[in-house]
């Protein structure tokens, strides 16, 4: 693809996450999004198959990003692995607020809505959940390593961690409010450093 048809096709997508991040996949209709990024309506089959394959486009991008900043919380820069886990739980905690509709998590949206919907996108929604589970599961391993997390079985701890967090995102939606939030923090809190469910 051309530069310019590959910057309209991001743009599209980009657009597309905002609303669908805001509203979901079902109530954005295809008219909506375009009429948002300004791209001329009869263009949308030019760039994606379907709506479909348009939202798997999107869980595959919102990923893309996600990792790449994960990869730099994780960064070992002098702090221990645990405080760098820590780090990311807190920008958790601090996108999911209700003003920062650009960071809202995918897969909390999502994963309900079209879990039955679409086999492509729940396939791409774990497969990107997969890769979070494992980059945690390292930073974990590393924390081991540098003795700032007590010995735990990284994997099935990073699963479960994730699993909580997703939880308690849900619930901070249906009860307006970061609760569960600040929950799930204490909670990992002591997982990471005694083992233990305070």
């Amino acid at each position: 693809m051309k530069k310019d048809t590959n910057e309209t096709r991001q743009h599209i997508l980009d657009t597309g996450y905002k609303l669908i991040v805001s509203k979901g996949f079902s109530n954005v209709g295809l008219t909506e999004i375009l009429q948002s990024a300004g791209v001329p309506k009869g263009s949308f089959y030019y760039y994606f198959k379907s709506k479909e394959q348009f939202g798997e486009e999107i869980i595959t991008s919102y990923f893309s990003e996600y990792l790449v900043a994960l990869d730099d919380i994780f960064q070992p820069r002098g702090s221990s692995a645990c405080n760098r886990l820590m780090e990311y739980w807190q920008r958790w905690i601090e996108t999911q607020c209700d003003s920062c509709v650009d960071q809202k998590c995918l897969v909390v949206k999502l994963s309900a809505e079209v879990a039955d919907l679409s086999e492509p996108m729940r396939l791409a929604l774990l497969n990107g959940s997969t890769l979070v589970v494992k980059r945690i599961a390292e930073c974990i391993e590393a924390g081991i390593d540098d003795g700032s997390i007590v010995k735990v079985d990284a994997a099935m701890t990073a699963n479960s961690l994730y699993n909580m967090w997703l939880g308690a995102t849900l619930m901070g939606k249906l009860q307006r409010n970061a609760d569960g939030l600040h929950q799930a923090m204490q909670i990992t809190t002591s997982i990471l450093t005694s083992n233990t469910v305070a």
